[in-house]
């Protein structure tokens, strides 16, 4: 009441202004008089108007909230889009306590108010005069941004505050001021940073920014393959079309946060050349930094790990991956959100490969979402460093013995024979198993060889791998070589037989639909990729590098086989072999970028293990 009555007894700032008092312009205008109203617009739309004029105005809306109904949609309009955020203090302050007593007594607009709000969360957009023409850019280096996202998110709290229902009304319009992708990487970063802080003081709104974000994430994540990132990275050659490296909004790292300068990470990520070449990779990186110090900054309180909180983010990441991430394919680098969350409790691994197991085990499940789940599973058990050899164990006692009674529902059937359409999850669910062993099985030797011989005999592999479903036919080559390699050394089975005869029976291919009638045999007809392949990004990768199990070539595989390699023949034979055999028609059984061409083309990455392994040594 003190500050209503300071408000009624303060008198006016003199300005010079035109027309009547607002309350006079509003009775005229009812009485079909717009002359005063449209005096009033112009006035209020000037783009030199003072702090001065901007207060008085204010003022005087606020004595007369109550009569703006929806008829003066256009005035409120324009006084909501007075240049209120790079001005003074004062003006800033009337601002909020116009849209406080606007928004109590007039909920009609609280979409606009909304809007006018959101639309501020990226850098304004400026016109550049070259020559004749105007060009309009951002304006990335202003350096109030800090400042105006203070005051836009002083603003939406103030809104939440006082109408309980606006994060109904808000969502869509942030999904509907997302900025485009291949907008500059500063405007994205701007705009995701705000969604994150939204969450913070609207925490009902957490899964469906964090929704929002992750499939835009997604879009730039798919529209660049590991293979065109390795290449333009290793050339050292940029696109000229590739903006320049941007300042970042916030840090991410306690420890290295300035560089003496005022000028957060600039120097520090020049030295350490963390700019990426390829610019849709670039705008990832920056997204993928800001997403995971979000979820590392909701899991911890003072640097102590708050299991609930760790809870409630698992919870709302493992939605969004079964919505989003799962069902893309060759997908990079979003999915490491996931991996990073759950690097920060044992309990959230399991969390998550349970998750993932009963996806795959599930019948109701689509079998591309069962395909994916065993991708994932085979994926993080190989990959994640922070997995205890029990866990692994644990995994491998919940898979193997789920295919062995695969192998014996079909037994006493018709279908036991090779057939990716029927036994998809099943293909799936071996190649993840055989993936873990070519990561883990050291670790499963290492201290007591005498007992780790036994663990991996009772797993009875040589039955999956001798079954007439015969699952080394669909496997990745570099996956049946490795583990062929393994499981010889330690006598567990003997894969070389039966490869050499899935050699012999698989036929080339058309893959007219990529270009021209060139035949090749196709080496990945699961279409599988692995989703924790090693991660390209250069910034983001700091966090995810101490977690992460590199490939290291097993001294196991130095084997001395056999020198024959079916794959060997002379042209004419295989001529002979193709002709009459290949089919006919528009036919592609392709790979994906991401997936084993790309892995073919990246010495650094098996999924993945050296070309030289793509041998099959007989």
């Amino acid at each position: 009441m003190e500050v209503e009555k300071e408000f009624l007894n303060t008198p006016p700032i003199k300005t010079v202004r035109f027309g009547g008092s607002v309350v006079n312009v509003l009775v005229k205008l009812k009485e079909g008089d717009t002359s005063d109203f449209d005096l009033i617009r112009h006035q209020l739309a000037d783009p030199d108007i003072k702090d001065a004029q901007i207060i008085n105005w204010l003022q005087e809306f606020r004595t007369c909230v109550t009569q703006l109904g929806k008829e003066h949609e256009q005035l409120i309009y324009c006084v909501l889009r007075l240049p209120w955020l790079d001005r003074s203090p004062a003006v800033a302050e009337e601002y909020l306590a116009f849209l406080s007593n606007l928004i109590s007594a007039q909920t009609v607009y609280l979409r606009p108010c909304l809007k006018t709000l959101i639309s501020s969360f990226t850098p304004r957009r400026i016109k550049i005069h070259e020559g004749n023409v105007d060009i309009s850019d951002s304006d990335d280096d202003d350096e109030n941004l800090p400042r105006i996202f203070d005051l836009c998110h002083q603003a939406l709290q103030m809104i939440a505050r006082y109408v309980p229902s606006t994060s109904r009304f808000l969502m869509p319009i942030l999904n509907t001021n997302f900025p485009f992708v291949q907008k500059s990487s500063r405007t994205l970063e701007c705009y995701v940073h705000n969604l994150l802080r939204i969450v913070v003081y609207i925490p009902t709104l957490r899964r469906d920014v964090l929704e929002l974000i992750i499939s835009k994430m997604l879009t730039l994540d798919v529209s660049a393959p590991r293979s065109e990132i390795e290449e333009v990275e290793s050339s050292g050659q940029q696109n000229p079309s590739a903006e320049s490296q941007e300042d970042f909004l916030f840090d991410m790292d306690d420890d290295d946060d300035d560089d003496g300068d005022g000028s957060p990470l600039k120097t520090q990520q020049s030295v350490d050349g963390a700019v990426m070449l390829h610019p849709v990779a670039e705008r990832l990186d920056m997204l993928m930094s800001i997403l995971l110090a979000f979820v590392k900054d909701m899991c911890h309180v003072n640097g102590v790990l708050d299991v609930e909180r760790a809870k409630g983010v698992y919870r709302d990441l493992v939605g969004v991956f079964d919505k989003l991430v799962l069902p893309t394919h060759a997908s990079c680098h979003v999915q490491y959100c996931m991996f990073y969350l759950c690097s920060f409790r044992l309990g959230l691994a399991e969390a998550f490969l349970d998750h993932l197991w009963k996806l795959l085990q599930s019948p109701c499940q689509p079998p591309v979402i069962r395909q994916a789940a065993a991708a994932y599973m085979g994926s993080f058990l190989a990959r994640a460093k922070f997995l205890p050899i029990a866990t692994v164990r644990v995994c491998l006692d919940l898979l193997v013995p789920w295919l062995h009674l695969y192998i014996e529902n079909q037994d006493s059937g018709s279908k036991v024979f090779c057939d990716i359409s029927l036994h998809g999850p099943f293909y799936a669910a071996c190649q993840a198993v055989f993936y873990t062993l070519i990561f883990r099985h050291k670790a499963i030797l290492e201290g007591n060889m005498k007992k780790g011989l036994a663990y991996l005999q009772s797993l009875n592999l040589e039955r999956i791998v001798m079954s007439q479903l015969n699952p080394l036919k669909v496997c990745l080559p570099a996956v049946t070589n490795l583990f062929a390699a393994i499981t010889r050394k330690y006598q567990l089975v003997f894969c070389y037989t039966i490869i050499e005869r899935n050699n012999r029976q698989m036929l080339p291919v058309i893959r007219s639909s990529v270009g021209g009638d060139s035949l090749s045999t196709n080496t990945n007809p699961l279409d599988t990729f692995f989703p924790f392949d090693p991660y390209l990004l250069k910034r983001s990768g700091k966090l995810i590098e101490p977690i992460y199990q590199v490939w290291e070539e097993p001294s196991d595989c130095m084997l001395d086989v056999p020198k024959k390699d079916i794959r060997k023949s002379s042209a004419e034979d295989e001529d002979d072999f193709l002709q009459d055999e290949t089919p006919q028609g528009d036919v592609m059984m392709g790979v994906t970028p991401g997936s084993f061409d790309s892995h073919l083309r990246s010495p650094s990455s098996v999924g993945s293990p050296p070309i030289a392994f793509l041998q099959r040594p007989f």
